[in-house]
């Protein structure tokens, strides 16, 4: 793919560490766009810059997802004040912002939120039931969390409504919207999001069947849950983030400028 926009160089001053967590960024952004995730120019995935609690890494809002590179992602602080931004004439996404400073702001686990807006995640926000327990892919997130719409998320004080309805878990649905997965690493926040979407049309497909459905036992369904937490088995999503990186080099590296 040629690249849209001359490369900005890389910023002076950016750690090992910090420059690790933009490629890995930037590699996020192209796979939602490859799977099919991705919402124009909208929608966004933050990360934490290490070493800091209060500064974090955003996309440009004006680029599209498979444009992302690590050099041309955003530093902003909590405060949404811009730090760096190598693409002056893209300012960063007010929504955006919103959503993503109030869950990094009060989960300091987490190290990376994604917010899409796809057509199984939209449709699933939408039904009354929420996600069901069709599949064992849905058993994953038997416990997930949901937001009341609000409308588009401009308020600030929307922000520790979202907290509050968050919690601790790991992935939300944001009611009549989207979907959010807040996790440790951008590796686990990229398979969470992936097996979420799965889970999603997978539900809309059964569904449309217009047959009656089964679902487990509760015992079985917590039992489920339960060997998909980071804690119990394997943080899902590490041992699979070299491959999806040399899924990207093999089609274009780019995203590692």
């Amino acid at each position: 793919m040629n690249q849209p926009h001359p490369l900005p160089e890389r910023p002076l001053g950016i750690s090992d560490s910090e420059w690790q967590v933009r490629v890995d960024l930037a590699a996020c952004y192209r796979l939602i766009a490859v799977f099919g995730m991705s919402d124009l120019i909208y929608n966004h995935i933050t990360a934490r810059i290490p070493g800091t609690d209060d500064e974090l890494l955003i996309n440009p809002y004006g680029m599209m997802y498979e444009e992302i590179t690590a050099s041309s992602l955003v530093r902003i602080d909590i405060e949404g004040n811009v730090l760096h931004n190598p693409y002056p004439e893209f300012g960063v996404n007010q929504a955006g912002y919103v959503i993503h400073s109030a869950v990094h702001g009060a989960r300091h686990d987490v190290g990376c939120v994604i917010h899409t807006h796809t057509r199984a995640g939209m449709a699933v926000s939408a039904m009354k039931c929420g996600l069901l327990p069709l599949t064992q892919t849905s058993l994953r997130f038997a416990d997930i969390t949901y937001h009341d719409y609000e409308s588009v998320a401009l308020d600030l004080d929307e922000r520790a409504r979202l907290v509050r309805d968050l919690g601790d878990k790991e992935s939300m649905i944001l009611r009549n919207h989207g979907l959010l997965v807040a996790s440790a690493t951008i590796a686990q926040a990229f398979n969470s999001m992936y097996w979420l979407e799965m889970a999603c049309k997978a539900q809309v497909d059964a569904l449309a069947g217009g047959v009656e459905l089964v679902t487990p036992p509760q015992a079985v369904i917590d039992k489920t849950c339960h060997l998909y937490k980071p804690t119990t088995r394997r943080p899902f999503g590490e041992m699979e983030w070299p491959a999806m990186l040399r899924y990207l080099d093999r089609r274009d590296p780019g995203f590692r400028s």
